[in-house]
């Protein structure tokens, strides 16, 4: 069992560390994303730097590999929903710590959101739409961000989801909002990065 859980983790971690916003914008531009705009790898820096269509790529690709951690994770465990929510974790983590990338990352949104579509549908539709709206009416993705993340444990436990899955959707709150520390402060001191921004600027 427990070489079965840390191959499964091992696994979803790997697919989490693949850095899809730096292959993407290599391939497509020949430039290395973290050096531009935000210095991010997710899908928002991705829009920023090379246009719509490429950040819809990168959101999709990201968004991906959490489903994927838990279609593994199901493999490993059909039966086991905790060990599932454990693997499962390992992609985000892959994400924000990634291997490839000398343990940096992204904000582990998207892959976040790929978990969770697969775990709790509904109350990630509603965040979405929270999401959406916040964006829309402030062009700060990192502030829909910060607040989805914040609202997903709630309204997992709102669908009436299993205790185990709130659990997971508050540990997924955490990891997206510690990702974003830089963004708070930035957004804090009104430095912050609109979608709106139509230059990109090499970064400092």
């Amino acid at each position: 069992m427990i070489i079965r859980l840390l191959l499964a983790m091992g696994i979803s971690y790997l697919l989490g560390s693949i850095p899809f916003g730096l292959l993407v914008a290599k391939s497509v531009k020949g430039v290395d994303i973290r050096n531009y705009g935000s210095g991010n790898i997710g899908a928002t820096n991705a829009y920023r730097v090379m246009g719509l269509g490429m950040g819809v790529l990168v959101a999709l690709l990201d968004i991906g590999k959490g489903f994927l951690g838990i279609t593994v994770a199901r493999g490993f465990f059909p039966e086991e929903p905790f060990l599932i929510l454990l693997v499962g974790v390992m992609a985000i983590v892959g994400h924000n710590w990634s291997l490839f990338l000398k343990f940096t990352g992204g904000r582990g949104v998207a892959t976040s959101v790929g978990v969770l579509i697969s775990l709790a549908p509904g109350a990630i539709l509603v965040v979405f739409i929270v999401w959406a709206l916040i964006v829309a009416i402030t062009k700060y993705v990192s502030l829909g961000s910060i607040i989805g993340a914040g609202l997903i444990p709630i309204m997992i436990f709102l669908f009436n989801n299993p205790t185990v899955y709130v659990i997971f959707g508050l540990l997924i709150c955490i990891f997206v909002i510690y990702g974003h520390k830089p963004n708070i402060k930035r957004l804090l001191s009104g430095t912050e990065n609109k979608i709106t921004q139509s230059k990109v600027k090499k970064k400092d």
